[in-house]
C-alpha cells in the first residue's frame, strides 16, 4: 500500500549534525570568484591559520559594520578561523598582507582614495541605488599586498557586497532559518581577476509577515517571548543576505514599534526600510489604535484624535528609513464604509501630507517615501477618480491569489512616485484561506511579475509570506527576481530551482531536488490543499485520481531515496525544504483519494470499501505525526510551525482543527456475491443493468478496466467471455476473494473498420451475469495513413499548448513557452510583453496545431488559461481562434467578471473560455490561436466532439505525431 512510504518517513529518527565535505559554493546563478586551483596572484582570504584582515572606516554605517561582523562569523563557520576586524587604517598593513576593505563611496576615505588613485573604477555604480563593486586590488594601502575591496554606492550596497562574499564562500542565506549547513573549507582563495558590479532594478524589495497565528506567533512567543528585536534581528539578517530592503511586520495581534522600541532601531541599523501594511497609515500599527486611540476610527467624526495619532507615528519614525502608507481603510483590514467617499479620502491624504511636511520640515514632503495601497475596494476609489500626489507610489495589488489586478498605463508610468505590486503567497479570506503550505509555483510568480516589470511597476515589490516558513523557496525567487528580472528570464525557471538546490545540498541530487520542488508546487498550484476534497480528482474518468496519486508517490519515493543518501548534516534542511512538503502534499492528496474510493466502493457495495476508510484514518494520523516530526527537528527549534489546520475545510475560514473527512461503512454479506464495475461509470452491476466501457480507439488508451468484486465474504469463481474475437481480455476466468481487475483491449489488426460494437459477459454469482457494452472506432487504412497532428479519440482531442506545430511572429512578437507554468505542462503567451493590441487576424502572432478528426459537425473548443486579470483598464484578455480558413472568433476569457467566476477560476487555478465551431468533414484540420491582448497565457486546448467526460484537469494529452 502507498501508505508504507509515509509510515517509513514518520519512523525515521533525527540525526545529529556533522560537517559536510568541503566544497565551494556559488552565489545563486552568478559565476564563482573563488579559486578552485589557487594561483600565486590570487588573494588568500583564509590560508591555513592566516586570515585576511577585515577593515571598515571608524565612521562606517551600522549596516556595513553588521554585515562585516556577519562575514567574520561566516569565515569562522566555513573555515574555523577567526578573522580580525579593524577600523584603524594605520594598523591594517601590520595585521597582514591580505585584507578585505569595505566602504561607502563619498563616505569612506579609503574607498575615495582608491577611486582617486584609479585603483578601482566605480562609474558603473556610483549614482545607482544600492550598487556595489567587489574587486581584488593590488597594493591598496601601505603594507597590504592585496585587498578584496567592497565599495557601495550607499550603505546597503556596501552591505550587499559583503553578503555576496558570504554566499560565495559557502554560507546559504538560509543557514539559520532552514538549518542549511555551511560548506566547510580549510582555505578560501579569491581569484585575482575578480571584479563584480551589481545593483537592483526594483527599488524596494520586501516581505510581509502576515496571517501569523497560530504558527509563527506560537513559535515567537516560545522562543523570544514576543515579536521583539531579538526575533526581528534574525529576519533582518535574512533579508539583507537575500538583498532585500523592505518589510511590513507581523500585525495581527502586535505593533512593531510599540511592542519593543528597539525593533525600529535594529531595523534601521541593519539597513531594512520599514513600512506598515496596506491598511495601517502613517507608520502606526492597527493594534496601536486599540491601545492608545481615543474615539472612533473614523476621520469624518474624529479627525483631531486621528491626526494626533498619525503625527506621533511620523515623529517616532523620522530618524529611520520608512515608507509611509497613506490613506485609510477600516480597522482590521476592512472597507472604511459601505459607500465610497472619495472626497473624504482625498482630504485624509492631504492632511497626512501636511503632517509629514511639518514633521519632516528639513526636506520637501516629496522626498519622504510614501505609498498608497490600491488593495481590494481602494482600487475602485482610484478607478472612480480619486488621486494622490504624483510622488506617492501607487502600490497595485493582486487578487490575493497571485493575479495582479491592475498595472500602470503609459500615462501613469510618468508619475514621479512610480508604481509597485503587493503580492501574495498566503491569504486569509475567500473563496478559501490558504496558509499551510507553499502553493505558488515560481513559474506563476515569473509570469505575473514579468508583467509588472514590463509595465514599469518596479518601485516596490512586496510579498505576503505568511509565517515566512515554509515559503523559503518562492520567497527567495521573488526577491532574486526583484533584484533584476533580466537575470531570471522564463528560460531559466527550471535552472533557478536546480541552482538553488545545488547551493543548499550540492550538485549530486540538484536536478532531482528541483523536480521535487517544482513537482509538489505544481500539484499545490493546481488546487490548494485547503480546497481539496474527495471530489477534486475524478475516480471514473481518464484514470485521473490514480494518475495524480502515482505522480505524487513517485515524488515521495524519490525524496525518501535522496534523504537516505545525503549526509546526515543536511537532513534537517532537506526535511524542511523538500521532504516535508513533498510528504505532506502526498498525504493530503492520498487521504482524499482513498476517502473518495471508500465512498464510491461503499455505494457500489464492495466488500473492501472499509479498507479504504481504515487507510484514510491512517493517513490522517500520518499527517499529525509528520507535523510532530517537524516540531522535533533540531531539538525543537521549529516547534509550532506548520500547525495551521488544513484538512476538512467546509467554508472560507479554517476549521479550528484538522477534521477527518467522512467515510462510509459497508456491511458485507455473509456469502459469495458478485458485483461488477467498469471504468467510467459510478453505477455497478447488478443495480445498473447496462454497463459500457469508454469508446476504444487506436489513438486512445490501450485498455480499460473492469472490476469484478465481492459484495460478500465468501470467494467465488468468475468467467469473462467477449462476443468477438477482436476483443482481448487480460483474464478470462479466476477466483475472486475481494476484488479482481480485468483489462479489456482491442486487437486492432483483427477488428473490422468503422464503428464496431460488441459485448463482454461476466458470469459469477447471481442471475445471468453482467453484460458490458464495448464500442470501438476502427480507422480505415487510408485514414491511418492520413493521420497527423493531434488525433481524436473517444470524442475528444486534448492539446498541451507548448506542443504547437508552427507559429508566426509579427513585429518581433511571438507566442513563446513558459516552462512549468500550467497544471499539466507549460503554457504559451506572447512576448515581449508590451502595450500593443493585435487584430486577432492573420496579421497577428499566431500558433497553429495540426489535428485529425474522425467527427464532423459542431465541436466545442475550450481553452484553459492562467487565471490572469484585466490589468489594463477597460479591456479584457482576448484572443481569437479559427479552424482552417474560417473567420477567427474573438473570445474574451474575462467575459464573465462576476465574483462567482473569479472564485471558480482561482480555486481551479485556470480560467476556461469556450467557442463553438463547425467542422464540415472528418480528416486533417488546422487549429490556429491568434493574439490580441498582452498577458493572455494559454495552458491547454480541448476539442470536444461529443465525448468529453467530467474531470478536474481535463483529458491527458492526445496521441500526436
Amino acid at each position: 500500500m502507498l501508505i508504507r512510504h509515509a509510515k517509513k518517513l514518520l519512523q525515521l529518527a533525527a540525526f545529529a549534525s556533522m560537517s559536510i565535505a568541503a566544497c565551494n559554493a556559488q552565489a545563486l546563478g552568478e559565476p564563482s570568484y573563488l579559486a578552485d586551483t589557487p594561483q600565486a596572484s590570487d588573494l588568500r582570504l583564509v590560508d591555513g591559520r592566516k586570515t585576511a584582515t577585515l577593515y571598515h572606516d571608524a565612521n562606517a554605517d551600522s549596516a556595513i559594520t553588521l554585515a562585516l561582523d556577519d562575514l567574520k562569523a561566516d569565515i569562522k563557520r566555513v573555515t574555523g578561523e577567526k578573522a580580525t576586524i579593524t577600523h584603524d587604517l594605520s594598523k591594517l598593513g601590520k595585521l597582514g598582507k591580505q585584507a578585505v576593505i569595505v566602504g561607502e563611496i563619498g563616505r569612506s576615505d579609503i574607498i575615495d582614495q582608491l577611486i582617486v588613485q584609479q585603483k578601482i573604477d566605480v562609474s558603473d555604480i556610483a549614482d545607482r541605488w544600492e550598487g556595489y563593486l567587489i574587486q581584488v586590488v593590488q597594493n591598496p594601502v601601505a603594507g597590504v599586498e592585496q585587498a578584496l575591496v567592497v565599495a557601495g554606492s550607499d550603505r546597503r550596497g556596501a552591505a550587499y557586497g559583503l553578503y555576496d562574499i558570504s554566499e560565495q564562500i559557502g554560507v546559504s542565506p538560509w543557514y539559520w532559518w532552514a538549518d542549511v549547513p555551511v560548506k566547510k573549507s580549510a582555505d578560501l582563495t579569491i581569484k585575482a581577476s575578480t571584479r563584480v558590479t551589481d545593483a537592483p532594478k526594483v527599488k524596494y524589495r520586501g516581505i510581509f509577515l502576515n496571517d501569523e497565528a497560530p504558527a509563527l506567533t506560537g513559535w515567537v512567543n516560545e522562543k523570544f517571548g514576543n515579536y521583539n528585536h531579538e526575533f526581528y534581528e534574525h529576519v533582518f539578517e535574512l533579508l539583507m543576505r537575500l538583498k532585500a530592503n523592505y518589510m511590513w511586520p507581523a500585525m495581527w495581534n502586535n505593533a512593531f514599534n510599540d511592542d519593543d522600541p528597539l525593533n525600529m532601531v535594529r531595523a534601521h541599523e541593519h539597513g531594512i526600510v520599514m513600512g506598515t501594511s496596506h491598511h495601517e497609515p502613517m507608520m502606526r500599527a492597527d493594534k496601536e489604535w486599540n491601545r492608545y486611540g481615543k474615539g472612533e476610527w473614523d476621520y469624518a467624526t474624529n479627525p483631531e484624535e486621528l491626526a494626533k495619532f498619525w503625527r506621533a507615528g511620523a515623529k517616532r519614525n523620522k530618524p529611520y528609513d520608512s515608507i509611509f502608507t497613506m490613506g485609510m481603510r477600516g480597522q482590521e483590514d476592512t472597507p472604511m464604509s459601505e459607500e465610497q467617499n472619495i472626497g473624504l479620502l482625498e482630504t485624509i491624504v492631504e492632511d497626512q501630507r501636511k503632517i509629514l511636511s511639518e514633521v519632516f520640515n528639513d526636506r520637501d514632503v516629496s522626498d519622504v517615501p510614501q505609498l498608497w495601497a490600491l488593495y481590494k475596494e481602494v482600487q475602485g476609489y482610484y478607478e472612480n477618480g480619486m488621486r494622490v500626489p504624483d510622488d506617492v507610489t501607487l502600490l497595485w495589488a493582486d487578487d490575493n491569489w497571485g493575479n495582479i489586478r491592475r498595472l500602470p498605463t503609459p500615462a501613469e508610468r510618468e508619475r514621479s512616485g512610480g508604481a509597485g505590486v503587493y503580492y501574495h503567497f498566503d491569504y486569509v479570506g475567500g473563496p478559501r484561506s490558504y496558509r499551510w503550505m507553499n502553493v505558488t509555483p515560481i513559474a506563476k510568480i515569473w509570469e505575473q511579475m514579468n508583467l509588472a516589470n514590463a509595465f514599469e511597476a518596479d518601485r516596490i515589490w512586496i510579498v505576503n509570506v505568511g509565517d515566512l516558513k515554509p515559503q523559503e523557496f518562492p520567497m527567495e525567487y521573488f526577491l532574486r527576481l526583484a533584484w533584476d528580472p533580466a537575470d531570471w528570464p522564463k528560460e531559466r525557471i527550471t535552472e533557478f530551482g536546480t541552482l538553488w538546490a545545488e547551493r543548499e545540498f550540492g550538485p549530486e541530487h540538484a536536478t532531482e531536488i528541483e523536480q521535487l520542488i517544482s513537482g509538489y508546487t505544481r500539484h499545490n498550484g493546481r488546487r490548494k490543499p485547503e480546497l481539496m476534497s474527495p471530489d477534486t480528482y475524478s475516480q471514473l474518468h481518464y484514470n485521473e485520481a490514480d494518475r495524480i496519486s502515482a505522480e505524487l508517490t513517485e515524488l515521495l519515493e524519490k525524496a525518501e531515496a535522496i534523504y537516505d543518501d545525503i549526509p546526515r548534516a543536511q537532513r534537517d534542511a532537506f526535511f524542511q525544504l523538500v521532504l516535508h512538503p513533498v510528504t505532506a502534499t502526498y498525504i493530503v492528496n492520498e487521504l482524499y483519494n482513498v476517502t473518495a474510493k471508500n465512498r464510491l466502493y461503499a455505494n457500489q457495495a464492495r466488500a473492501n470499501a472499509n479498507l479504504y476508510a481504515e487507510r484514510a484514518n491512517e493517513l490522517f494520523e500520518a499527517d499529525a505525526e509528520l507535523t510532530e516530526r517537524y516540531h522535533d527537528l533540531n531539538g525543537g527549534k521549529w516547534n509550532h510551525f506548520m500547525a495551521q489546520p488544513h484538512i476538512g475545510y467546509t467554508h472560507w475560514n479554517n476549521p479550528p482543527a484538522n477534521t477527518m473527512p467522512v467515510t462510509y461503512h459497508y456491511q458485507a454479506n455473509a456469502a459469495a456475491d458478485m458485483g461488477v464495475a467498469v471504468e467510467g461509470m459510478s453505477e455497478a452491476w447488478p443495480e445498473a443493468g447496462a454497463l459500457a466501457l469508454p469508446e476504444f480507439s487506436p489513438y486512445g488508451p490501450t485498455s480499460y478496466y473492469v472490476d469484478i468484486y465481492n459484495r460478500g465474504t465468501e470467494p467465488f469463481e468468475f468467467s469473462a467471455t467477449p462476443s468477438a474475437d477482436w476483443i482481448s481480455v487480460s483474464r478470462t476466468e479466476g477466483e475472486v476473494e475481494v476484488s479482481e481487475r480485468v483489462y479489456v483491449s482491442i486487437n486492432w489488426d483483427q477488428a473490422p473498420t468503422g464503428q464496431q460494437q460488441a459485448r463482454l459477459l461476466i458470469k459469477g454469482t447471481g442471475w445471468g451475469g453482467a453484460n458490458i457494452n464495448i464500442n470501438a472506432l476502427v480507422p480505415t487504412p487510408e485514414q491511418r495513413r492520413e493521420v497527423k497532428g493531434f488525433v481524436e479519440a473517444g470524442g475528444v482531442i486534448s492539446i498541451e499548448t507548448p506542443h504547437y506545430t508552427r507559429k508566426q511572429a509579427v513585429a518581433g512578437a511571438e507566442w513563446q513557452t513558459i516552462e512549468q507554468l500550467g497544471r499539466t505542462n507549460g503554457s504559451i503567451s506572447v512576448f515581449p510583453v508590451s502595450d500593443t493590441e493585435f487584430s486577432g487576424g492573420t496579421d497577428a502572432p499566431w500558433v497553429e496545431y495540426d489535428v485529425y478528426l474522425f467527427s464532423s459537425g459542431e465541436v466545442t473548443l475550450t481553452g484553459l488559461f492562467a487565471p490572469s486579470l484585466n490589468f489594463v483598464p477597460e479591456r479584457g484578455l482576448r484572443y481569437a481562434v479559427a479552424f482552417d480558413d474560417a473567420e477567427p472568433q474573438v473570445v474574451d476569457i474575462l467575459a464573465d467578471l462576476s465574483q462567482q467566476a473569479w472564485a471558480q477560476a482561482v480555486s481551479d487555478g485556470v480560467r476556461r473560455a469556450s467557442s463553438v465551431h463547425q467542422i464540415d468533414q472528418p480528416g486533417h484540420h488546422k487549429l490556429r490561436i491568434y493574439a490580441i491582448d498582452p498577458g493572455v497565457t494559454l495552458q491547454k486546448l480541448i476539442i470536444d466532439t461529443g465525448g468529453l467526460r467530467p474531470s478536474y484537469l481535463g483529458p491527458p494529452e492526445s496521441h500526436h505525431r
